[in-house]
């Protein structure tokens, strides 16, 4: 029998690009209002240069938006923007890691680090199974660092081919209902990715953004059964030039609370390139249209990579009758 999907609770809209918060961010949206006041008060000359490079419109703007650090968190819901030119801060990007996670990469790497100098403290001074504890922290630290890196891929040219948009292990590959496909049918795959996999969510294929949907929830397991009705989420609808609809699914986990997704409503976007990440454990689907003639090469199990492995390939006409958003 088919999977009956319950409908989720009305969803709320972005506020940012990381809706559920977190302490990280407060943290750095903390260190954002002080680096603004430091820049007003000591650099004038900065900030009426870059208000005069700022682009765009944003009337009553709420965001305080001096340069492009500004918009780390609120791109998707601000209507300013800065040429590339004009961004200093672009080899942030170019670190290896995901520019989204830099905070907690520093955070926890400040605090595992003052954690193994007081631990390794104690094992000089006070007993050697002190540097039990100081491997502990040495080797969480390493996984944080890895958890956060951000590796470039190779996107196939092919243009039929819908990639992955995550790294992991293919969970579902299932039809489920879903009445925003025709026939009120859609091909879901699913991947969960544990927490040494890559967390950076790419873009399955080339289309427009027409809904971003945020929808608050439980924080099961990512393999839990109930996992999709129930957990946070937050969905981004692609419509192709031929009609035909495109869904993500990015879904926390038990470990995972923090979704990040930086894509602007109306945005033009290409295949592979990077929407947002996922903080630790979680899962990604994708869905598509269940009556398409898809050729699909995905099966439970497969080890996939965002950006990178074809999922499956679509026919090259796609068109879809009726409004693909609620």
């Amino acid at each position: 029998m088919p999977l009956q999907v319950p409908p989720l609770p009305p969803p709320v809209a972005p506020c940012s690009v990381q809706p559920g918060g977190g302490w990280c961010m407060s943290v750095e949206l903390a260190w954002g209002c002080l680096r603004r006041n430091v820049l007003r008060r000591f650099r004038p000359r900065y900030v009426e240069a870059m208000l005069e490079k700022r682009q765009g419109e944003c009337p009553n703007c709420p965001h305080n938006i001096i340069d492009p650090r500004d918009l780390k968190f609120f791109r998707n819901v601000c209507g300013y923007w800065f040429r590339p030119e004009d961004d200093r801060f672009q080899w942030r990007g170019r670190l290896g890691f995901a520019r989204a996670g830099l905070a907690e990469l520093v955070i926890f790497s400040v605090i595992l680090w003052a954690l193994t100098a007081l631990l390794a403290a104690g094992a000089v001074f006070l007993h050697w199974t002190f540097w039990i504890g100081c491997a502990a922290t040495i080797a969480t630290w390493l996984e944080i660092v890895w958890f956060f890196r951000d590796p470039e891929r190779t996107i196939p040219g092919d243009p039929q081919a819908l990639v992955s948009p995550a790294d992991g292990t293919v969970t579902h590959v299932e039809e489920v209902d879903d009445p925003d496909f025709p026939g009120g049918r859609a091909l879901r795959i699913s991947i969960f990715l544990s927490i040494f996999n890559v967390h950076v969510n790419r873009l399955p294929r080339d289309g427009r953004v027409t809904a971003l949907r945020y929808f608050p929830g439980a924080f099961f397991d990512a393999r839990h059964e109930q996992c999709a009705q129930r957990n946070e989420q937050f969905w981004i609808d692609l419509v192709e030039p031929s009609g035909r609809l495109i869904r993500i699914k990015q879904i926390s986990g038990a470990i995972a609370r923090r979704i990040v997704c930086c894509l602007r409503l109306g945005e033009e976007v290409r295949k592979g390139n990077r929407l947002g990440m996922i903080k630790f454990g979680s899962r990604t689907d994708v869905l598509v249209a269940a009556d398409r003639g898809a050729e699909v090469f995905a099966k439970v199990g497969d080890v996939v990579y965002g950006g990178e492995t074809v999922l499956m390939r679509l026919p090259a006409s796609g068109k879809q009758a009726g409004d693909n958003s609620r």
